[in-house]
């Protein structure tokens, strides 16, 4: 029996509806998935060092689903600072696909921006009768710019019948330092993943088992106000396949996993006290068909279900008048609930027609006990707004239930031998998560501590939101030849019920002019999204001396509230990118170069910042020699310095220097980064 991943039951297929998704493959990065899914076309929303949030299509976090070896993992932070990415290192990911917009309905629900699917689950079997040794690498790296070293390993031994692996990586640094030689204060951390696999086959099945364990000692986020100081995971899934030969494939697929998350502070680069602790937990079960109908039709059914489970509580702060004596319960006992079913319908018309068709049903339910505030006393004659808000939320009945109906689209039409034309439309949606609905406090210092926005901003949740419904479509143009490829895609998303957020109140903490920052409230709009995305590829040079290749991209995003018209928040600006590479034998080089536009359109809700335009030069050496690869890179090698379009504003800074305001986190200045992978 050949050896299948089995994420979804239709993983092989999900690549061939894809309106402008990409795949990708790769077992010799260092660190976290961030570097290779940026290949990919992913933006990340910069917060701490393993712990970016997603964007696609301009959306980010919850928006997207994020499977990691067909498992769904809920951020359980009030700042999402453990999004599902986080929980998995480069080393452990054996292929990624990446769907924007358009996705097929047996891809998954609850997302209106896309889909991002991580496999590492993908046991190897060997000939053999008896387990033997079948791979092994360990690799190591350095990056100069923050200090820091990194570390992986992976083993493999299996049978015929048995495979047995083990994936672990180990990563710490220091805070990097920006284009001007000055530290980017509050971007430190330390983190390790480890994970352990078992699977076994016969002729007609299969059962996989991973259990993984995550330990974070400590984070640094230099746009929150608060800081990681531990996160400790553990998870389990269990996988079984069995082919049911002319009938098809059945799947079923058991996922857990628990989270025990602190936030605080723990560098003299961002001081404070006040603990805040979080523990979450997922339990799912998917249960996936894939009937053959005929030669050229596939049948896929599915039912799914999915528990979250979340308590988030303040301890008291010994000595504090503010912060005690009672802890503060953010979130008591909160649930959230998906029972799902699908049917997705996909044929070949004939040889220039493809088609599929689906729907999916979600019910979604969440609901959260009653909340207490630190105290209920009034100080200086002034109101106790978080005393009284814990006793309005307490009195109003608090499930709420989303009825979610999604439908896809797709249709790929061969133009030619090399040419392709993809079209897609969607309707997907999304039920509010449990901080946007049930962050209940009021004060300023209860307001900040929510968001995972990275504004300095804060937040006061809404039971009464809506889910957001996408109507996208989307059409891509493909070309391959021997020496050359091309894509163009673009797309447009019109949303109901947008979660967004209004202004209803303001403060100065520094009572400097300029330092004002916004208490909003989540809220629903309607927005509209749309873009375009060209991806060249042209081979010029293929002779003995080596392979001469050249790469361009341009990328560009628009997002704004059908109210008032208003940019959305973090929306990328125009960027493109040039790289020159050349490949001899087992030796690749390559030199890009990054240019992103100035951005000016920005949420003034947010009081989002505005950020220069920039360039990088990148440089990038590797070889293979034997059992052994090590790759030299120099990033942005004229050292310029330059903010972070999607990095958010630098509370680290405010709190050293209130002077400057809340001025936009910089970016990484010139480094130098090793790295050598040893296979055995």
């Amino acid at each position: 029996m050949t050896a299948v991943p089995l994420n979804t039951v239709n993983t092989d297929n999900i690549e061939r509806l894809e309106v402008h998704g990409q795949q990708s493959n790769s077992k010799d990065l260092l660190g976290s998935a961030e570097a290779l899914l940026t290949q990919q076309g992913v933006d990340f929303s910069q917060a701490g060092g393993v712990s970016a949030l997603p964007i696609l299509n301009g959306m980010m976090g919850d928006r997207i689903k994020v499977s990691i070896d067909g498992s769904d993992i809920t951020a359980s932070c009030a700042n999402q600072m453990n999004p599902p990415l986080s929980y998995i290192s480069a080393n452990q990911i054996e292929s990624t696909q990446v769907v924007a917009g358009v996705s097929p309905v047996s891809a998954g629900g609850d997302n209106i921006a896309g889909v991002i699917k991580v496999n590492s689950l993908q046991p190897i079997f060997d000939q053999s009768v008896d387990v033997i040794w079948q791979s092994g690498t360990v690799s190591g790296g350095y990056k100069s710019v923050s200090d820091t070293t990194l570390a992986a390993v992976n083993a493999t031994i299996a049978s015929q019948t048995l495979s047995f692996s083990y994936q672990g990586s180990y990563e710490d640094a220091n805070s990097y330092v920006d284009g001007h030689g000055d530290k980017v204060l509050d971007t430190l951390y330390q983190s390790q993943n480890h994970a352990l696999m078992a699977a076994w086959q016969d002729d007609t099945q299969r059962l996989d088992v991973k259990l993984t364990h995550q330990h974070i000692p400590f984070q640094g986020f230099a746009n929150q106000y608060m800081d990681m100081t531990n996160n400790d995971s553990f998870g389990a899934i269990v996988r079984y396949q069995l082919d049911l030969e002319n009938d098809g494939i059945f799947s079923a697929q058991m996922n857990w996993h628990r989270v025990e998350h602190e936030m605080g502070f723990f560098s003299e680069e961002k001081t404070g006290k006040m603990p805040m602790e979080t523990t979450g937990q997922d339990l799912s079960y998917q249960l996936h068909w894939q009937f053959p109908i005929n030669k050229d039709a596939i049948l896929l059914l599915g039912q799914e279900y999915y528990l979250y489970q979340l308590d988030d509580s303040w301890p008291a702060v010994t000595g504090s008048t503010m912060m005690s004596p009672n802890d503060y319960i953010n979130i008591n006992n909160g649930e959230r609930k998906r029972a799902a079913v699908f049917a997705e319908w996909q044929q070949t018309l004939n040889r220039r027609w493809w088609l599929s068709a689906g729907l999916r049903y979600e019910y979604v339910s969440t609901d959260a006990d009653e909340v207490q505030p630190y105290n209920t006393m009034s100080m200086m004659g002034m109101t106790n707004v978080n005393a009284a808000a814990a006793e309005a939320f307490n009195a109003i009945e608090r499930q709420r239930d989303d009825h979610i109906i999604d439908s896809s689209l797709l249709a790929r039409y061969q133009l030619s031998d090399t040419e392709t034309l993809e079209l897609g439309l969607a309707r997907k949606s999304r039920a509010p998560n449990l901080y946007e609905r049930y962050s209940w406090g009021q004060s300023t210092m209860a307001t900040t501590m929510i968001g995972w926005y990275g504004d300095g901003n804060g937040y006061i949740g809404n039971p009464d939101l809506n889910q957001e419904t996408a109507h996208t479509m989307s059409a891509a143009y493909k070309q391959i030849n021997d020496d050359f490829s091309l894509t163009t895609t673009a797309w447009y998303s019109d949303i109901n019920d947008y979660i967004d957020a209004n202004v209803v109140g303001s403060f100065n903490s520094s009572g400097l002019e300029g330092n004002s920052r916004n208490i909003l409230q989540f809220t629903n709009v309607d927005a509209t999204l749309y873009g375009a995305k060209i991806d060249a590829e042209y081979q010029f040079v293929q002779q003995p001396s080596g392979k001469w290749s050249v790469t361009a991209n341009l990328s560009a995003t628009h997002g704004e509230r059908d109210d008032t018209h208003q940019p959305l928040y973090q929306i990328k600006p125009l960027q493109t990118e040039l790289g020159l590479h050349h490949q001899r034998g087992d030796w690749q080089n390559s030199v890009t170069w990054q240019w992103v536009a100035e951005k000016d359109r920005v949420d003034n809700t947010r009081l989002e910042n505005t950020t220069g335009s920039f360039s990088l030069l990148n440089l990038s050496s590797s070889i293979t020699w034997q059992q052994a690869r090590i790759s030299v890179a120099v990033k942005n090698l004229l050292d310029e310095y330059y903010q972070l379009p999607l990095g958010g504003v630098s509370i680290a800074e405010y709190k050293a220097d209130n002077s400057y305001g809340f001025e936009q986190i910089a970016g990484a200045g010139r480094s130098l980064e090793l790295s050598v992978n040893y296979s055995f």
